[in-house]
């Protein structure tokens, strides 16, 4: 009963959200100048005829009053219809079903390299060993963690061209279907991101290190490496969990200058490009399963917490629902 109630809170939670990103988008792209139909029909200085303008107006229901286009906007997307995309006049579903796997494989690599660089940084600066040593490492490490979450997506990236294409040679500047050509663009979304996890990481490391259930552990005897990926990890990656779904949401919104950058297809240019064609089915469809996208993540990420940390389970027993 407790995982039905937790399974429906989340699903109510999620159809919020979703029905307030799709306002948001269907209010915020009707603000960008321009004119939708315009894309419909050709884009700019297509110079179609009055009559081509107003059939393609009267087909997508463009002449309707703007209630009206909300509430179709809504209908629609209850049965699981994305529309029709204006510019490409291909069904949205079809045009996300396609770009959707390449950022995917993006975001998830990055994620993963992100998470090794924080938990190295970490386990680095934790098993230095006598005052002096530690001081360096725990200065060491801060500057590598603010250095590397302060810069941005498109000057990290056009640094790592120009090392490691224009100089070095050892990547491709530009995305391909090869393992080499995601490196650059992965590296570009994981530093950031690994930054903030690695601060997060290391402070939650030192305080595990120092708590009651650290010092029993070494009282039993077990060696410091034991304590150390036993239980002080095990807690120390807590707060990174908890940030995974924000993680996801920053590295798909990154996606959007990382693809953009290399070359790369995915649901990043895609939205680049459906949002300057004033493209509404398009951008509303490539956001709302971005939005979608991190709600299962965060849910599944609030799962996984509970699964580690058994205090959040006897929590939710005795006092309901977590918020």
């Amino acid at each position: 009963m407790r995982l039905a109630r937790w399974l429906a809170a989340r699903i109510a939670s999620g159809l919020v959200v979703l029905w307030a990103v799709a306002t948001l988008i269907f209010v915020g792209i009707r603000l960008v100048p321009g004119d939708p139909v315009e894309a419909i029909v050709g884009g700019p200085g297509s110079q179609a005829s009055a009559e081509a303008y107003a059939a393609a107006e009267a087909e997508f229901g463009l002449d309707q009053p703007v209630a009206v286009q909300y509430l179709t906007m809504l209908t629609n997307l209850a049965r699981g219809d994305l529309g029709t995309s204006y510019a490409l006049q291909r069904p949205v579903a079809d045009v996300v079903g396609e770009q959707l796997g390449g950022t995917l494989v993006l975001a998830f690599v990055a994620w993963g390299v992100a998470w090794a660089l924080a938990i190295v940084l970490a386990l680095f600066v934790s098993l230095a060993r006598g005052p002096r040593v530690a001081r360096i490492a725990d200065a060491t490490g801060s500057a590598l963690e603010i250095l590397a979450a302060a810069v941005p997506h498109f000057w990290l990236g056009s640094v790592l061209v120009l090392i490691f294409a224009s100089t070095l040679g050892w990547f491709p500047p530009v995305a391909t279907s090869t393992p080499a050509g995601l490196v650059l663009p992965v590296l570009t979304l994981a530093l950031p991101l690994a930054g903030f996890l690695g601060q997060v990481m290391r402070e939650s490391l030192a305080t595990a290190l120092t708590s009651n259930f650290a010092l029993s552990a070494r009282a039993r005897g077990e060696a410091e490496p034991a304590v150390l990926l036993r239980h002080g990890l095990r807690h120390a990656a807590l707060p990174g969990v908890a940030l995974s779904g924000w993680a996801l949401g920053s590295l798909i919104s990154g996606a959007v200058v990382v693809e953009s950058l290399f070359a790369r297809p995915g649901l990043g240019r895609t939205l680049l490009s459906a949002v300057t064609d004033r493209d509404i089915p398009l951008v509303t469809g490539v956001v709302l399963v971005s939005a979608l996208a991190y709600v299962i993540i965060m849910a599944a990420a609030d799962g996984v917490e509970r699964l580690i940390d058994p205090r959040l389970r006897a929590r939710t027993s005795v006092g309901g629902l977590r918020p």
